[in-house]
C-alpha cells in the first residue's frame, strides 16, 4: 500500500508561521460553553475572579438554562451540601456579580444542585476546602505511646506510609478501652 502524497500547499493562504494554540481552542471551548447555555464562557474559566475565592471554593457553575416565566436564566450552582446554606444568603450578591460580567441582567434566578464533597456531574468536581483549627490541632501524645507508634511503624521505608501508619498507631494506643 502507498500512501498519496500530499497535496502542493495553496498559495493563496497566507503563511503565519506558528499560531498560538488559544486560536486553535477558541471555537470548540465556545461550542462546548453554548452548548451549556453559557453565551459567554469566562464566567466558567474566570469564576473565582468573577465571584471571589471565597465563594469559588464552595461553588462550580454547572449550566444556565433559559425558561419560559419570561426575561432572565437561571444559573445552576454546584455547591457542597454542607456549604449550601450560606450560599444561599449570598445568591443575591452572585446574581449582581454574575450579571456584571454579562453587563445586563442576563441571570434572574439561580438553583443550587447539592452534592457531596467528591462529586457527580462535573467530571468529579473538586472543592478546595479549608481545614478548621480543629482539626488542625494536634491532641498531646504521651512520649511512651509515641515511641511505641514509632517502634511500629520503623520497617516501613515509604516516609509518607510510616508517618500515616504511625498515626494510626498513636490512636489505636491512645483509645479508651471499655
Amino acid at each position: 500500500m502507498s500512501r498519496k502524497p500530499l497535496p502542493p500547499p495553496d498559495p493563496a493562504r497566507r503563511m503565519r508561521g506558528f499560531e498560538a494554540a488559544s486560536g486553535f481552542l477558541r471555537d470548540p471551548i465556545r461550542h462546548a460553553s453554548e452548548s451549556r447555555g453559557f453565551a459567554v464562557a469566562r464566567l466558567l474559566t474566570h469564576w473565582p475572579e468573577v465571584v471571589g475565592e471565597d465563594l469559588a471554593r464552595m461553588t462550580r457553575p454547572v449550566k444556565i438554562g433559559y425558561g419560559r416565566e419570561g426575561l432572565g436564566a437561571t444559573l445552576t450552582l454546584l455547591v457542597a451540601s454542607a456549604h449550601a446554606p450560606m450560599v444561599q444568603m449570598q445568591l443575591p450578591r452572585i446574581v449582581e456579580k454574575v450579571n456584571a460580567v454579562y453587563g445586563y441582567a442576563a441571570i434572574s434566578r439561580i438553583a443550587l444542585t447539592q452534592t457531596a464533597a467528591t462529586g457527580f456531574a462535573e467530571g468529579q468536581a473538586t472543592f478546595a476546602y479549608e481545614q478548621s483549627s480543629a482539626q488542625n490541632t494536634a491532641r498531646p501524645v504521651a512520649p511512651e505511646i509515641a515511641g511505641k507508634a514509632r517502634d511500629t511503624a520503623a520497617p516501613i521505608t515509604d516516609p509518607d506510609l510510616r508517618a500515616a501508619l504511625e498515626a494510626l498507631a498513636q490512636n489505636i494506643l491512645t483509645r479508651r478501652r471499655n
